[in-house]
């Protein structure tokens, strides 16, 4: 029985194309591919002439039994436009359908976008969760990252040049003013990396051309074990906040984030 291979390509940069990822395309009998001409174009480059067929957000269903059909014969590999597959990408089905088929899949490591955005933000790294691409429509946006609030791992997110200051504004009004590391490009000519608060973050990338996919990798809830401030200096904070003119919601998330208190007790007593 043949195994599947989960093969990582470049996010950017060919010279990250590792040798055992062409040879493992190249003993391959099939290579499923996220967009057969993005990938006819690296297969072309490192001269790789296993056959190709398409396996992609619409027709992944479909596609399973010829893939588990291959499989029956020899190995399979499956690939995404950049990264490693079945990681926000096509594939979780085919490797159910594998596993439960009895064949082995086997992952061969390399370029991550999340991961190698994360180490090099400077946030911590121990504990972190991974969110892919944040809700499009404003209002689900919202909604989701008001259900991250207390979550004290931290976050990353992918998001879009089209949506990238909508995306920090709502991050600002409801996690608070915490700080974000911004990946841009990786591995490619014009790369880009920024780090510091989010509303200095916003500042700077109304001030700039959004171009390339983003991966934000913003500060978690800080440790729940800490000491939470007392009352009187809570309240305090919540009246220097208002006299500064900060939003109650942003007010409430930023204290929050600071203080240990929970979002919902802060914004209790901004409105009391």
């Amino acid at each position: 029985m043949g195994t599947l291979y989960l093969v990582a390509t470049p996010i950017g940069n060919l010279e990250d194309m590792s040798p055992r990822a062409i040879r493992t395309l190249r003993e391959s009998k099939l290579i499923a591919a996220e967009d057969t001409r993005h990938t006819g174009k690296l297969l072309k480059h490192f001269d790789i002439q296993t056959p190709l067929t398409s396996y992609f957000e619409h027709n992944k269903l479909r596609k399973v039994e010829t893939v588990l059909h291959t499989l029956s014969a020899g190995d399979v590999s499956l690939v995404s436009d950049a990264g490693m597959p079945a990681l926000n990408d096509p594939g979780y089905e085919l490797v159910r359908a594998a596993l439960d088929s009895g064949h082995q899949v086997i992952p061969i490591p390399g370029p991550s976008a999340p991961i190698s955005a994360l180490v090099v933000s400077g946030l911590p790294t121990d504990a972190f969760l991974y969110l892919g691409y944040l809700p499009q429509k404003p209002n689900d946006r919202r909604k989701f990252l008001q259900t991250k609030v207390e979550t004290p791992y931290t976050l990353i997110f992918l998001e879009s040049p089209h949506r990238i200051k909508e995306s920090l504004e709502d991050m600002l009004a409801i996690l608070g003013d915490r700080q974000i590391g911004v990946a841009r490009e990786m591995t490619k000519m014009f790369e880009e990396y920024w780090r510091g608060r989010l509303s200095a973050g916003l500042e700077y990338f109304r001030s700039q051309p959004a171009r390339g996919e983003f991966v934000l990798v913003v500060e978690g809830l800080r440790d729940q074990r800490r000491i939470v401030w007392e009352e009187n200096r809570l309240k305090k904070a919540i009246l220097d906040g208002l006299k500064a003119g900060e939003v109650p919601s942003q007010l409430a998330a930023r204290l929050a984030n600071e203080s240990g208190w929970k979002r919902r007790e802060v914004y209790k007593r901004i409105v009391a």
